[in-house]
């Protein structure tokens, strides 16, 4: 699978843990940064992964902040994605599996990395449902991101 991972300084410590263990699981990843604990702004690294998952760069996209909070709200403005914000490893099955979630967004200081890894690994390996759920998602598309520029 191809991963395109981002995080901001909050984040940096995480991804610098994570990504070793997505190449070890075999997946293509691309790391958009930051490379530092500098702080920087969160989200033009959001859209910048947002913006790849939605255009089919990327198949899944992870994002890494402090809390995961700002990540997921900005990353959810790009249509056709649909960021998830999770600390346990049930939530990360369940927004796969029944709202086909396909931007990850972890706080760094929220979580410890034995959680993270977790929680990573049981993202990357749940399939999604579809069936009564498909519909569903695609309610979630049309209402968020409507055609004919109608405002919701």
């Amino acid at each position: 699978m191809k991963i395109i991972v981002g995080c901001d300084h909050g984040g940096y410590e995480l991804k610098e843990k994570i990504l070793p263990r997505l190449r070890a699981l075999n997946h293509e990843v691309q790391d958009i940064g930051v490379h530092s604990t500098e702080s920087v702004d969160y989200p033009p690294y959001a859209g910048q992964v947002a913006k790849a998952v939605a255009a089919g760069k990327a198949d899944r996209g992870i994002l890494l902040c402090g809390s995961g909070i700002g990540m997921c709200m900005a990353a959810n403005r790009t249509p056709g994605v649909r960021a998830v914000q999770v600390s346990e490893p049930f939530a990360a099955r369940m927004s796969r599996r029944h709202n086909d979630s396909n931007v990850l967004c972890l706080g760094g200081r929220f979580i410890g990395l034995d959680m993270a890894m977790e929680i990573l690994e049981t993202w990357l390996s749940e399939p999604f449902e579809g069936g009564r759920h498909q519909k569903r998602v695609q309610m979630i598309e049309e209402f968020s991101h409507p055609k004919g520029g109608e405002s919701t």
